[in-house]
């Protein structure tokens, strides 16, 4: 499971430290595509072949089903770590999740999310004022966060 905050920053290469706590959760392969909220999503390989079948099986007659399937696809690339635990980003992810010098990498359970700190600083200060009514609106889901 992954959770946390790190913050690092991407060299001119476009390279980033994976924290060293994710690095074998990761595996020595793992994928990175576009994520939502303008960040990006990293799987290990046994979480995005899981989440490929998931897919697989949206009915491509729906035009949402493959617009999400194409997003989600095409952005999608392995990665692997160096020997330092960095991570190429390509430019076009970068470019999507607006990536520059400074990121922060969080783990989401069973992935990881790459943000640039511009835009998880941001997103964090709109989620804060609704952090109470969303777990309000999640009591629903059986989930006891008092325990």
């Amino acid at each position: 499971m992954f959770m946390g905050e790190y913050r690092h920053t991407l060299d001119e290469k476009g390279r980033l430290i994976m924290p060293a706590r994710f690095r074998e959760g990761l595996g020595e392969t793992f994928v990175v595509t576009k994520g939502l909220d303008a960040c990006l999503f990293a799987y290990p390989m046994a979480e995005w072949q899981a989440l490929e079948r998931k897919l697989r099986a949206l009915p491509f007659t729906q035009a949402n089903a493959r617009a999400f399937v194409r997003f989600f696809f095409s952005g999608a690339i392995e990665c692997q770590l160096d020997k330092q635990g960095r991570a190429l980003i390509p430019p076009h992810l970068r470019e999507y999740a607006k990536l520059e010098r400074e990121a922060v990498v969080i783990g989401v359970a069973s992935r990881v999310e790459i943000w640039s700190q511009a835009e998880w600083e941001r997103y964090t200060d709109r989620a804060a004022a609704d952090y109470a009514a969303i777990a309000e609106q999640l009591a629903g889901f059986d989930l006891d966060l008092n325990a």
